[in-house]
C-alpha cells in the first residue's frame, strides 16, 4: 500500500471522500474545544468570583489602596490563566479519525481504508482491495460526531467549580438590596460611605367603607415620584385614612402633607401603640415600626422620604332631604309625614326633629323632645322615597305649634336638613270632657314643671262637684289619688310618673281598654322595626312576632267591642270593603317569612304600610254628623262612578259610527236603508230595535253622529251639577273636573259637525280627566276619615292585598311586574327560603374553600 498522503490525494473526487472530510473537520474541531474547556474553565470561575465580589458591596466598602490591590490581583490572574491557553495542540487528522471511529464503535479500520490504496499494481489485488473499501464504506454509513467530553470531573475531583457559582448568583440577587453592590463600583473610587440603615416604607389610603372603594397602594407600584417631576393626582374620596408604615430606617424619615392651596406643612407623626401586652409592646418598639394616620380631607401632596403623591379629593355632599307634600294627620291622631332624600353613596338614617314653637325660655319640661324616626325604603339607598305614620299623641306637645324640620345623615356622619314646616301637632281627640280635661290638667305640668301648682287647681276644680260632673266613683278616686301624688312629687322623676299616671287615668275614661291595647300594638310594631333595622336574630324577630300578633289580636278585639257599644253596624257591602282580621293575619305572615329569608328591607317596608293602616283605622266612636255625611259623599261618588261609564259608552258608540262612515267614504258607495222609518232609527236610540251601522248610509251616520251631542250636553251639564255638590261638602275638585269639562264642551261641538274624529279625541281626554277627578276625591276624602270604609283603606275585596292594591289574582294577567309597592308572592318568599337554607347547609358541611366561606358569611350578615 501507499502513504496516507498519497492516497488522500488521489481520492478527492470520491464523494465518500468529500463527506469524510467534513465529518474529520468537526471531529477537530471536538478535540479541540475538548482541550480547550479545561483549561478556560479557571477563567470563568476568576470572573464569577470577581463579580460576586462586586455584587456584595466589596468595592463600594474596601478602601482605596484594598480596591486597587484587589482589581491588580484580579488582571493578573487573569493573564496567567490566559497564558496557558497557548500550549493547546491543534488535533491532527488521525486523532479525528479515531475519534470518529471509537464513537461510531467501527472496526477494522473503516475510515482510514477510505484513503488508502494498495502498493502493488496487480488487477487482481486492486479489484480486491476496492472489494474491500467497498465493505468498509458500507460499515461507515451514517458517522456521529457527537458534542465535546472535555471531562472536567477529571481535573476538579471535588467539585469546587460550583462555589463562585453559587456566591454569584447569591451576590446578584443581594445587589438589588439597599447594600448591595454595581459594576460601576469597580471604576468608582471613592471613599467608603457609612453603612445606611435598610429601611421599607409601605403606603396606601383606604376609603371609607360606605363608598364600596378598593383600598390605593402608593408603594410598591412605581407611583412615587421626586418632588421635582411632574406627576399625575390620584382621586381619593374625602374621609379616605391614609397609612404610612415605615419599617426600619434610622427613624428620621420625614412624612408630611400639605394642602393645595396653604403653605402649611402637616408633620404626620407616629400614632400611639396600644400592646396588649409589655413584650408586644417591646416586640413593636426592637422591630421599628412606625405605623403613621391622617385623614384626607382636601386636596395635598404626600411626601415621604423624598417621594411624593398628588391627591385629589372627590368631596362628599351633603344629604338631601325634603318634605313630599305637607305633614298630616291621620284619623287616629298619628303625624303622616312624606319625604324625599338622596345621597351620593347611601342614607343611613332619616328623621324629622319636631322642637315647640312657643315655649318660654325658662321653661323646665319632663319629656325631651318627640322622636320620628323616617322609614327609609332600603339600606343604604342612594335615593329614597317614601311615607310614615308615628302616633305622637302621648308626647305633650300634641296639640302644641311645633317646627318640624327632617334630617338626613350619611355614613360619614354628615347632615342634610330639610326646610322647616310649623304645623299643629296631632293629639288625641277626647269626646268625654272629663277625659279631656285631665289630659290637659297632665299637659300643663308636663311641658313646664314650673306650672304644677296650676296643675293642682286644675285637679280641684274638677272635683268641686263630682256628684254632677263625675259620675264614676272609680274616676273620682283616680283624680284623688292623682291630687295627692302632684301635692308629693318633688324630683323630675316624681311629676313624670305622675304625668304618665294622669294620661292612664284620661284614657281610661275616654274608651277603656281599647286606648291600652293601642299602646301595646304601636309598642310592638315600634320593638319589631327597631329589630329588622339592626338586623336581629331570627329568634329574637320569632319573638316580637308572637307579641305583634297578640297585640295586634287584642287590639282588634277590643275595637269590635268598642264599636258594638257605640253602636256601629256596618252594612254587609260596607264590611266588604274594610279592613278583615285575615287581612292583617296575611300581611303579618308575609312579613314574618321575608323576616325570616333575609328580606328585611321588605319586611320593614311592609311594616310601615302596616303601621299606616292601623293609624288610619277609626278607633270605633262615631262623630256627630258623621254617618250622614259619609252617605252623602258615596252618594256623589256613585254618581261620579255612573258618569265615567256613561262617558264611557258614548265614546265608543262615537268611535263606532265614525269607523262606519270612513268606511262608506272610502268605498264611495253608500248603501241604502230598507226604509225610511228604519233609517230613522239610530245606534244612539234608546230602542231595543237598532239598525246595524252596516245598513246605513253615510248621511244617515252623519246624522246619527249629530244625535249624540245632546247626550254629550247631558253628561256635561251631570258633571256640573256633580262638581258644585262636592264643593258644597267641602271638597275641592280640583283641575281634573274642569278639564273634563271642557273637553265635553269640545267633543259636544265636534258632534254637532259630524266630525267623529275629534270627537272621540276629545271623550277620551275628558275620560282621564274625570279619573284623576275622582282620585282626587278619594284622596281628600280618605284624609279627611269619610269615604268608604270611614277612612280605612278598601281592603278586603277579591283580587287586592290588604293595602288595597291589585294582586296577581286580581289582576290576572300573568306574573307581577314588581314597581315601588310590588310584595313579594309566596313563590319568591319560598324561593328566598330554600336559597338561605342551601347557604346554611353548605357553611355546615364544613369543606367550602376559604373565599367561598367569607362570601356566603357575608350573605348570612355574619362577616
Amino acid at each position: 500500500m501507499v502513504s496516507e498522503g498519497q492516497g488522500r490525494t488521489g481520492a478527492t473526487g470520491n464523494p465518500l471522500t468529500r463527506r469524510l472530510a467534513g465529518k474529520r473537520l468537526a471531529a477537530r474541531a471536538i478535540l479541540y474545544a475538548e482541550a480547550l474547556i479545561p483549561l478556560l474553565l479557571p477563567v470563568l470561575l476568576l470572573a464569577a468570583g470577581f463579580l460576586a465580589l462586586v455584587w456584595f458591596g466589596y468595592f463600594r466598602h474596601a478602601p482605596f489602596w484594598l480596591h486597587v490591590a484587589t482589581l491588580l490581583a484580579a488582571a493578573l490572574g487573569l493573564i496567567a490563566l490566559l497564558l496557558r491557553l497557548r500550549g493547546i495542540a491543534r488535533p491532527s487528522i488521525d486523532d479525528a479519525d479515531r475519534m470518529l471511529e471509537a464513537r461510531n464503535a467501527l472496526a477494522h479500520q473503516a475510515i482510514r481504508v477510505q484513503d488508502d490504496r494498495p502498493a502493488g499494481a496487480d488487477a487482481f489485488a486492486e479489484a480486491l482491495w476496492r472489494e474491500h473499501q467497498a465493505r468498509m464504506a458500507r460499515m461507515i454509513g451514517a458517522l456521529r460526531t457527537g458534542t465535546p467530553e472535555p471531562d472536567i470531573a477529571r481535573h476538579d475531583r471535588h467539585g469546587l467549580r460550583a462555589v463562585p457559582v453559587l456566591l454569584a448568583v447569591i451576590a446578584f440577587a443581594f445587589s438589588y438590596s439597599n447594600h448591595g453592590g454595581l459594576l460601576a463600583d469597580v471604576v468608582s473610587f471613592r471613599a467608603p460611605a457609612e453603612a445606611a440603615p435598610d429601611v421599607r416604607i409601605d403606603a396606601w389610603v383606604t376609603p371609607p367603607a360606605h363608598t364600596s372603594k378598593a383600598p390605593v397602594f402608593l408603594t410598591g407600584n412605581g407611583q412615587g415620584q421626586p418632588a421635582e417631576v411632574a406627576r399625575e393626582e390620584i382621586r381619593v374620596p374625602q374621609f379616605s385614612e391614609l397609612t404610612v408604615r415605615v419599617t426600619g430606617g434610622s427613624g428620621d424619615e420625614q412624612v408630611s402633607y400639605q394642602v393645595a392651596g396653604e403653605d402649611t406643612v402637616t408633620a404626620i407623626r407616629p400614632g400611639a401603640e396600644k400592646p396588649k401586652d409589655g413584650k408586644a409592646g417591646a416586640k413593636v418598639a426592637a422591630d421599628g415600626v412606625r405605623t403613621m394616620q391622617y385623614k384626607i380631607l382636601k386636596d395635598g401632596t404626600l411626601t415621604v422620604d423624598g417621594r411624593t403623591w398628588a391627591f385629589s379629593v372627590i368631596p362628599e355632599r351633603v344629604p338631601e332631604i325634603a318634605f313630599d307634600g305637607v305633614p298630616k294627620a291621620t284619623v287616629t291622631g298619628a303625624l303622616e309625614i312624606g319625604f324625599i332624600a338622596k345621597d351620593d353613596y347611601g342614607l343611613q338614617e332619616a328623621h324629622a326633629e319636631i322642637v315647640p314653637v312657643d315655649q318660654p325660655k325658662d321653661a323646665r319640661p319632663l319629656y325631651p323632645l318627640p322622636e320620628y324616626r323616617l322609614d327609609l325604603p332600603r339600606r343604604a339607598a342612594r335615593e329614597a322615597k317614601g311615607t310614615t305614620s308615628r302616633n305622637l299623641s302621648e308626647h305633650p306637645l300634641s296639640g302644641k305649634r311645633v317646627k318640624i324640620t327632617l334630617v338626613a345623615r350619611d355614613a360619614a356622619g354628615q347632615e342634610g336638613r330639610s326646610q322647616p314646616v310649623e304645623m299643629v301637632l296631632p293629639a288625641k281627640t277626647f269626646f268625654e270632657p272629663l277625659a279631656a280635661a285631665v289630659a290637659e290638667e297632665r299637659q300643663v305640668f308636663a311641658l313646664d314643671a314650673n306650672q304644677l301648682p296650676q296643675a293642682i287647681v286644675l285637679n280641684e276644680a274638677l272635683t268641686i262637684r263630682p256628684e254632677e260632673t263625675i259620675p264614676n266613683l272609680t274616676h273620682y278616686l283616680l283624680l284623688q289619688s292623682a291630687n295627692a301624688r302632684m301635692r308629693l312629687a318633688r324630683t323630675d322623676d316624681e311629676m313624670r310618673e305622675t304625668a304618665d299616671y294622669l294620661w292612664e287615668i284620661a284614657l281610661g275614661i275616654e274608651d277603656g281598654n281599647l286606648s291600652l291595647a293601642d299602646r301595646r300594638l304601636r309598642e310592638a310594631q315600634k320593638a319589631l322595626s327597631e329589630a329588622l333595622v339592626r338586623n336581629a336574630s331570627d329568634e329574637e324577630v320569632a319573638k316580637l312576632m308572637k307579641e305583634l300578633r297578640e297585640a295586634m289580636q287584642a287590639y282588634m278585639e277590643e275595637l269590635a267591642r268598642q264599636a258594638a257599644k257605640n253602636g256601629q253596624q256596618q252594612s254587609a257591602q260596607q264590611q266588604g270593603r274594610v279592613l278583615r282580621q285575615q287581612d292583617l293575619q296575611r300581611m303579618m305572615d308575609q312579613i314574618e317569612n321575608l323576616a325570616r329569608s333575609g328580606a328585611r328591607d321588605q319586611a320593614q317596608q311592609m311594616l310601615s304600610d302596616l303601621q299606616r293602616m292601623m293609624n288610619n283605622l277609626q278607633a270605633g266612636r262615631p262623630q256627630q254628623g258623621q254617618g250622614q255625611q259619609n252617605d252623602a259623599m258615596r252618594e256623589q261618588m256613585d254618581k261620579l262612578g255612573a258618569l265615567v261609564q256613561q262617558q264611557q259608552q258614548l265614546m265608543e258608540q262615537t268611535f263606532q259610527l265614525d269607523q262606519a262612515l270612513r268606511d262608506r267614504q272610502e268605498s264611495g258607495d253608500p248603501m241604502p236603508g230598507e226604509d225610511g222609518e228604519q233609517a230613522e232609527r239610530q245606534p244612539g236610540d234608546n230602542g231595543g230595535d237598532r239598525q246595524p251601522t252596516d245598513q246605513m248610509t253615510a248621511e244617515q251616520l252623519r246624522d246619527a253622529l249629530k244625535k249624540l251631542q245632546a247626550q254629550q250636553d247631558a253628561l256635561g251639564k251631570q258633571l256640573g251639577e256633580l262638581n258644585g255638590a262636592l264643593k258644597g261638602m267641602g271638597l275641592d275638585p280640583g283641575e281634573g273636573f274642569g278639564k273634563a269639562g271642557r273637553e265635553m264642551k269640545g267633543a259636544s261641538q265636534a258632534l254637532g259637525e259630524g266630525e267623529g274624529e275629534s270627537a272621540v279625541g276629545s271623550q277620551g281626554r275628558a275620560l282621564e280627566a274625570l279619573r284623576q277627578g275622582a282620585q282626587s276625591m278619594m284622596n281628600q276624602m280618605q284624609a279627611m276619615g269619610q269615604g268608604p270604609g270611614q277612612g280605612m283603606p278598601q281592603a278586603g275585596r277579591e283580587g287586592r292585598d290588604p293595602l288595597g292594591r291589585e294582586t296577581r289574582a286580581g289582576r290576572n294577567q300573568g306574573p307581577d311586574t314588581g314597581g315601588p309597592e310590588a310584595i313579594p308572592e309566596e313563590f319568591d318568599i319560598q324561593r328566598a327560603r330554600d336559597i338561605l337554607e342551601e347557604i346554611r347547609r353548605k357553611l355546615g358541611a364544613g369543606a367550602t374553600p376559604g373565599l367561598e366561606r367569607e362570601y356566603l358569611e357575608r350573605l348570612l350578615g355574619i362577616r
